[in-house]
């Protein structure tokens, strides 16, 4: 059984000021007006023949105000431990932070160790046998701390390039916080940058991935949707020769719809929430047909569809451009990714597309370079799909062959920057990662994909739902050389941001009606950003 949490007890400073308040004589005398009341200090003994207890009346002074604390704080005050408003933290019973860090994270933690003793047990050598052994030992650790609710300790220097940036935010923001008590936000990841050190101080295990053998299971179970994407774009895209200039643009225009949403909803698979998941249930979730996507587009909350068109249209009639895809879950939605980013290319309404993945595991289903790599290679030289057809399998050799003399004419770049697997939001990327704020700001439109990059993009706090998104993401929208963003989420986690002037009728709305539509990713934004990418970059 889980412990139940509580927030964290005053701090010793706080109860030492109490324990030295001074006894307080009252004028107005005692029971029979002749000797004063004597109010005794907390933490003392009561004065002989003083009552025990004595009730201060106090209806000469004011009354109690009702004061509203101001947010967003200033951008002055606003810190890791002190988001713009007030942030998620484990012991919030109402949040969905609560049952992430009191069962899931232990839950994903389980199925993680079970993966490394089977790995173990299909070892020969000795050396990789106690080797890992001594790996499975540090996360049977990591379990201890995380079901114990133990203090955030450093991150050991395993020679990863972002130590120093997670323990200078420890030291700075998080001295003596628990899992529970700091924001679910760095708390979470930290959880996962501690899962990745039980392997990285290793000897042979540095690379290995938990979480793989799930992320290959889930996307040999989306055979359906993926070749009903496949079939249909496995052959170059083009017009019909008879078409008007008009007609065709209005054709890309109705293909970009149709594909953001596609891009959009292909996060639906995220392993995180799903681990146990029916064949039939993924299959429902990854639906791609036309009458589908018509339907749901209803669910878009906060819908800035319209004017992702006219920004991608706009960039394609001044010669083209670059557009970023800061990647979410690998499988069936970096499939999605990517048919999103061939018709980009195919259609000229980009040159060069830059795809950002993470340096190791993280939060399950994450993009890593092997899983870009994985991607691409089954498509093109495996059996990964036995009942699939012939033609079925061409149509997606077709589509990998094409995909892979991308990246051969560097068309397609895949990246991975340290500062990703960090504990920072975004809101932090311009001071503590000048140089990817930098390489971000010179992008035409960067895509932020899924409900973790939406969470650190606007500091995963409790803003209003009406807050508008450019105010929710701070200095991603504001500071100089900010690049223009568009965010595709759909709803997995408690903050809701960009729903417009009703937004906050319509999440009580939802909240009263739909119980849960924060966590049940039946719901979605497109949020979209114009940043300031016109104005030079400066750096302290």
């Amino acid at each position: 059984m889980q412990p139940d949490y509580f927030p964290p007890t005053p701090s010793a400073s706080d109860s030492e000021q109490d324990k030295h308040t001074m006894s307080q004589v009252v004028p107005t005398g005692g029971p029979n007006g002749s000797e004063p009341t004597v109010v005794a200090a907390r933490g003392s003994p009561p004065a002989t023949g003083a009552p025990a207890r004595v009730t201060l009346h106090l209806g000469h002074l004011p009354g109690k105000t009702n004061i509203s604390v101001p947010y967003p704080r200033s951008p002055s005050r606003v810190d890791p431990n002190n988001p713009p408003w007030p942030a998620f933290r484990g012991y919030h019973r109402y949040s969905f932070a609560h049952a992430t860090m009191g069962v899931r994270l232990p839950t994903i933690l389980g199925k993680a160790i079970d993966d490394a003793s089977r790995t173990l047990n299909e070892q020969s050598s000795e050396d990789l046998i106690v080797d890992l052994a001594n790996c499975l030992e540090r996360m049977d650790q990591l379990m201890v701390d995380l079901s114990g609710n133990a203090k955030l300790r450093p991150i050991i220097d395993d020679d990863e390039a972002d130590v120093a940036l997670w323990n200078k935010e420890i030291a700075k923001y998080f001295q003596g916080k628990d899992f529970m008590n700091a924001p679910w936000l760095f708390a979470e990841a930290y959880k996962y940058r501690r899962l990745h050190e039980c392997f990285s101080v290793s000897k042979y295990w540095k690379d290995y991935d938990v979480f793989y053998r799930q992320k290959c299971d889930t996307f040999s179970r989306s055979a359906e949707a993926v070749f009903e994407l496949s079939m249909r774009f496995a052959e170059p895209f083009k017009h019909s020769e008879n078409l008007s200039d008009a007609e065709r643009l209005e054709a890309d225009r109705l293909m970009f719809l149709e594909l953001t949403q596609v891009c959009l909803w292909g996060n639906s698979t995220d392993l995180s929430l799903l681990i146990n998941m029916t064949e039939e249930q993924i299959k429902s979730l990854q639906s791609t047909g036309g009458d589908h996507l018509a339907a749901t587009e209803k669910n878009i909350l906060g819908n800035h569809l319209n004017r992702l068109w006219e920004t991608v249209k706009s960039t394609r009639e001044k010669t083209g451009g670059r557009i970023d895809f800061v990647l979410d879950n690998a499988g069936f939605e970096l499939y999605c990714d990517c048919v999103y980013a061939d018709f980009l290319i195919q259609s000229g309404l980009a040159k060069e597309i830059r795809f950002h993945g993470k340096r190791y595991p993280w939060f399950v289903s994450d993009v890593t370079r092997k899983d870009w790599e994985w991607l691409l290679n089954t498509m093109v030289y495996g059996h990964l799909f036995p009942k699939a057809t012939e033609v079925e399998r061409e149509s997606l050799r077709r589509l990998g062959d094409r995909w892979k003399q991308y990246e051969r004419e560097g068309k397609w770049v895949y990246e991975q920057h340290p500062f990703w697997c960090t504990g920072y939001t975004f809101w932090e990327l311009h001071g503590e990662a000048p140089d990817l704020f930098l390489h971000l700001s010179r992008s035409d439109l960067v895509f932020f994909k899924g409900d973790l990059n939406h969470r650190k993009l606007t500091y995963d706090c409790h803003a209003p739902a009406s807050t508008p998104f450019d105010v929710a993401i701070g200095p991603m929208a504001s500071a100089a050389g900010a690049p223009r963003i568009c965010s595709l989420r759909t709803i997995k986690s408690d903050v809701v941001v960009g729903l417009g002037e009703d937004g906050d009728l319509i999440a009580k709305k939802l909240d009263d009606e739909e119980p849960g539509w924060k966590i049940s990713g039946k719901y979605a934004v497109v949020l979209l950003s114009e940043g300031r990418p016109g104005e030079k970059v400066r750096f302290a």
